[in-house]
């Protein structure tokens, strides 16, 4: 099987290979492309991750390319994982908010939809390509964020697209480790969208043990997640690490104002880890990329490239899939992230308990943003900025809808064809 990848020059890269070479049982890879125009970068990460596969015993060739055609021609599987303007247009989307006094934050809020502006138009037109270079058969594995909106652009425009975050994976294996219990064996109730979920069940063998982590663990999770323990053990759910944007918003943006922006901390790891990778002597994955981010993200993107390609019994991931009805109150067409049956013919969502008006209303108000950012990442205009803006619930007024939309677009001009019009 080929495997591509864009934005194959990312520091994350050698994470996806380690996992693959650590499932080369399962996984039956026998070549990986790294799609990149950044030769630099992609060169460097090529020649590492095929050292990774060769102290693993793993018989997979990695090759570099800067020619999306020539990549993804006969690939089963591609993946996505790019960022358009790199960590510099990161940096803004971290800081420009705080403006307005809203929290700055590159998936979410004023600095998620500038991502998404930059984001969408550039992976339609790569997903096209890719359409018609390797067919319709082939799965897009979407890991670019903003993944809930980036994922319902391509499904929108017809494509074989699944979206994959590593924030569930990650909380499994912490559950898994409290509990005592085989990764494998925990499965989780995951309710809600991308960077906006709850874990309302922690299933073992059938049995919820999601109250017995939440009186014996409470603590731990809550520093983990970064929220109150009183909260959770009211709620009865674990909520994501993102859910803090929402739930302490004022306290985040005054912490971002006293701390280094993430992307300067980001910049300086990447270039330690390129160091890294050009040494020859260097065969097993650093240590130093645990401070990339992304914990687990080679677990979750192999898993669920083996789930949707070997034609195999389905598996059970969570993924950004069409909602067709598993919430009642969003249109059928939302793309949602919640635990899924996984195969050849794509994610089904299990169905779940009706979700708590406590969750169910933050997840309604954004998924109508996202329906307002995709809307003005396909049409552009100014207006449609600030539209999408007034609608998400950590920006909701006019005032600073309007001074975030005119400043997002200033800041992102080079990169919005419509902007320079």
């Amino acid at each position: 099987m080929k495997l591509a990848v864009v934005g194959g020059g990312s520091t994350y890269t050698p994470e996806l290979i380690d996992g693959i070479a650590g499932r080369r049982a399962s996984l039956d890879v026998d070549e990986i492309v790294l799609i990149d125009p950044d030769a630099y970068r992609v060169e460097a990460v090529g020649d590492f991750s095929q050292r990774l596969l060769n102290h693993a015993g793993h018989s997979a060739r990695v090759r570099t390319t800067a020619n999306l055609e020539e990549g993804v021609d006969g690939a089963s599987a591609v993946l996505i994982q790019l960022r358009v303007g790199g960590q510099k247009a990161r940096a803004s989307d971290e800081t420009f908010p705080h403006l307005c006094g809203c929290v700055g934050q590159e998936t979410t809020g004023a600095g998620g939809l500038a991502k998404a502006l930059r984001t969408v138009p550039v992976v339609l037109d790569i997903a096209e390509r890719v359409r018609k270079v390797a067919g319709d058969d082939t799965w897009i594995v979407n890991f670019t964020n903003p993944v809930g909106i980036v994922t319902r652009a391509l499904l929108q425009e017809g494509h074989r697209a699944v979206g994959l975050c590593n924030v569930a994976i990650n909380l499994q294996r912490k559950f898994a480790k409290l509990l005592g219990a085989s990764t494998g064996d925990v499965k989780l109730v995951h309710t809600g969208l991308n960077h906006l979920s709850w874990e309302r069940g922690v299933l073992v063998d059938g049995v919820d043990r999601l109250p017995e982590l939440l009186a014996q663990h409470a603590e731990y999770l809550g520093e983990e997640v970064s929220v109150p323990v009183e909260w959770m053990q009211r709620m009865q759910a674990v909520p994501s690490y993102y859910l803090k944007y929402y739930y302490s918003h004022d306290a985040q943006v005054a912490k971002q104002q006293t701390e280094r922006p993430r992307a300067e901390v980001v910049s300086d790891v990447e270039e330690e880890l390129l160091k890294i990778y050009l040494d020859p002597e260097q065969v097993t994955k650093p240590e130093s990329l645990e401070k990339r981010g992304g914990a687990y993200y080679s677990e979750a993107a192999v898993q669920l490239v083996h789930a949707l390609t070997s034609g195999g019994a389905a598996e059970e991931h969570v993924v950004n899939v069409r909602n067709n009805g598993t919430f009642d109150f969003l249109p059928d067409d939302a793309v949602i992230e919640v635990s899924s049956t996984v195969d050849s013919a794509g994610a089904t969502p299990i169905p779940q308990s009706p979700v708590d008006p406590r969750f169910a209303g933050l997840i309604a108000g954004v998924t109508a943003y996202e329906y307002l950012a995709l809307d003005a990442a396909i049409k552009g205009g100014r207006d449609r900025v600030a539209d999408a803006l007034l609608a998400h619930p950590l920006v909701g007024q006019y005032a600073k809808a309007d001074q975030l939309a005119d400043e997002l677009v200033a800041r992102n001009r080079d990169f919005l064809p419509w902007a320079r019009a």
